[in-house]
C-alpha cells in the first residue's frame, strides 16, 4: 500500500485582503469624507443666531480696515482731476450735468446746506449701525446674510477707489462749485478743513454714502410692514443723493457706481447663501439634538423625526 503524503504548509503566503474589499472600503471613507464636507459647509451657510460681542468686534475691526486701505490708496490728484473733468464733460455733451446748478441753488439757502452738511457727515453712520442693531434683535434669521451683503459692497468699493481715483466736484479746476464745508464753516466732511489730511479726497467713486444708504433703505423697505416706514425707507437714499450733489462731494454718477457695488454685494449673498436676506427666516429654530447611539461615527448626522399627522391629532 502507498503511503500518505502531508503537504507542508511552511513557506505559504498568508492570506491578502482582496483589491475589490479594499477599493470599497476606500470609497466608503472617501463618501464619508465628502458628507461630512459637505455638513459643514451647509452649516456655515445656515443662519445662526447672532452673538452681540462678534459682531461688535466684526464691525468695528471690519470699518477700521476699510478705513485703513481707502485712505492707504495712492490719491493720485493729478489722475483724479483728470478723470473729474472726463466726467464733468461726458455729462455735460449728455445735458445732464445738473451738479452745479443744485449746488448753487441749495447753497443759496444756509440753513437748508447747513443741514445737508451734518446730514452727509453723521447720518451715513448713525442710520446704517440702526439697521444693523435692529436686524440683531428684531430679523436675526437674516441679520448675517445682510451683514454679508453690505460688508461685500463696501470691499469691493476699495477696488473701484484704487482703479479709478476721482476728485470731488468742490475740488475740480475750474468746476466753479462750492465747497459748502469750507463756505459756511462747519464740520461735515472728512476731506475738508482741519480733517482733508486725515482721509482721501480723491476716493469719490464709487459714492459708499449711495450704497450704505441704498441698503439700508431697501432692508427696511423689505422687511418692514408699515407704510410709512417702507416710505421713510425709500426716501433714505433718494435724499442722500439729493445731499451728495447738493454738497458737492460726488458726481450722481458716482451715486451709480455706488448702486453697481451694492449689487455685486447681494450677488455674493445670493451665492454663498442660496437666498436673498428678506426671503431667509426670521428666527433661528432652535437645534433639537438627539443622543447619538452607539458606535455612530460623528460625522454621521442625527435626524429628528418629525411627528406625524396621527400623533399630532392624538396630543
Amino acid at each position: 500500500m502507498g503511503e500518505l503524503s502531508v503537504t507542508s504548509q511552511e513557506g505559504r503566503s498568508e492570506a491578502t485582503p482582496s483589491p475589490i474589499v479594499d477599493e470599497a472600503a476606500h470609497a466608503k471613507r472617501n463618501a464619508r469624507r465628502r458628507d461630512s464636507g459637505l455638513a459643514r459647509l451647509r452649516s456655515l451657510r445656515s443662519p445662526r443666531r447672532p452673538r452681540v460681542w462678534f459682531e461688535i468686534l466684526l464691525v468695528a475691526a471690519s470699518y477700521w480696515v476699510y478705513s485703513l486701505v481707502r485712505n492707504a490708496v495712492p490719491e493720485q490728484k493729478s489722475e483724479a482731476l483728470r478723470n473729474a473733468d472726463r466726467i464733468w464733460s461726458a455729462e455735460t455733451y449728455l445735458g445732464v450735468s445738473v451738479e452745479q446748478t443744485v449746488n448753487h441753488a441749495v447753497n443759496s439757502v444756509t440753513w437748508l446746506i447747513v443741514s445737508m452738511n451734518y446730514y452727509y457727515a453723521t447720518l451715513h453712520f448713525i442710520v446704517t449701525v440702526c439697521v444693523l442693531v435692529w436686524l440683531f434683535h428684531r430679523h436675526p434669521g437674516r441679520y448675517a446674510a445682510a451683514r454679508l451683503a453690505l460688508f461685500a459692497t463696501t470691499a469691493v468699493a476699495l477696488l473701484g477707489y484704487y482703479l479709478f481715483p476721482l476728485a470731488p466736484p468742490r475740488l475740480m479746476n475750474g468746476g466753479h462749485f462750492i465747497d459748502t464745508v469750507l463756505v459756511h464753516h462747519t464740520w461735515g466732511s472728512m476731506a475738508s478743513g482741519n480733517f482733508k489730511n486725515m482721509s482721501n479726497q480723491y476716493a469719490a467713486m464709487p459714492s459708499m454714502h449711495i450704497g450704505w444708504s441704498l441698503w439700508c433703505g431697501l432692508t427696511v423697505f423689505a422687511l418692514v410692514s408699515a407704510p410709512w416706514a417702507r416710505v421713510l425707507g425709500l426716501l433714505y437714499p433718494a435724499v442722500t443723493l439729493f445731499v451728495i450733489v447738493s454738497t458737492a462731494n460726488h458726481f450722481w454718477l458716482d451715486a451709480l457706481g455706488g448702486m453697481t457695488c451694492l449689487a455685486f454685494g447681494y450677488a455674493v449673498t445670493y451665492a454663498w447663501h442660496g437666498s436673498l436676506p428678506h426671503r431667509l427666516p426670521r428666527r433661528v429654530s432652535p437645534t433639537r439634538e438627539r443622543p447619538r447611539p452607539a458606535g455612530l461615527s460623528t460625522d454621521t448626522p442625527v435626524r429628528t423625526p418629525r411627528p406625524t399627522a396621527d400623533a399630532t391629532a392624538r396630543r
